[in-house]
């Protein structure tokens, strides 16, 4: 299997090469300036000045993209965009590093995460660009995409345990009560998926498995 990680210097592009790598698959970099992955092979392009071309022969491209600025964060839905572009009807899967503030509180699913009084204001604002890029992902029937969730307490520094809990449309808890997970054992469940595809066009979530 080969798999190409867009954004593989950020937090989240690193871990999902490490743990690739750890893995034995061939994992290729997708990065703007010098290489700080642990992948052995890399691609130096922005985002945006990729082609059809650069991502043929993958068969999983993980898109780990993040912005963060007000000025930025409508790239959520204009870089997913030219991604599916370039996958548009390839076996070529697309992975994607999601937000939890989409994720449905309610068995309706008319209320989602970011609804909540208790959400932070400050991430309002990249939860909802986040959750428009889903909802205009999940109208790409020409593209083979999941969606992968984190819970809502997404840690960069903790620990890989390498045990999780799968679920799907809802904010699930763990045997806690908690919605957590570290940035190393979502990766550990972004390459699961990645190598075995069971959730094609769907959104899924993820929780800590303690």
């Amino acid at each position: 299997m080969k798999i190409a990680v867009i954004c593989a210097n950020g937090k989240e592009g690193k871990m999902l090469v490490k743990e690739a790598v750890a893995r034995g698959i061939d994992v290729t970099a997708v990065v703007r300036g010098e290489n700080q992955s642990d992948a052995a092979a890399v691609i130096k392009k922005d985002l945006f000045d990729l082609t059809t071309a650069d991502l043929e022969g993958f068969d999983v491209v993980i898109d780990a993209f993040g912005a963060w600025t007000p000025e930025t964060l409508p790239l959520h839905s204009t870089s997913l965009k030219h991604l599916c572009d370039l996958v548009s009807g390839k076996e070529t899967r697309l992975l994607v590093v999601g937000g939890a503030g989409s994720l449905y509180v309610n068995p309706e699913h008319t209320i989602q995460v970011m609804d909540g009084t208790d959400f932070p204001e400050l991430f309002k604002p990249l939860a909802s660009h986040m959750g428009k890029a889903l909802d205009e992902l999940r109208t790409r029937t020409d593209v083979k995409w999941t969606y992968l969730s984190p819970a809502g307490d997404f840690q960069a520094d903790g620990k890989r345990s390498g045990k999780y809990i799968l679920g799907g449309e809802e904010l699930i808890l763990n045997s806690q009560g908690e919605s957590v997970i570290s940035y190393a054992d979502y990766a550990v469940a972004m390459i699961d998926e990645a190598l075995e595809g069971n959730h094609i066009q769907q959104r899924i979530s993820v929780v800590a498995d303690v």
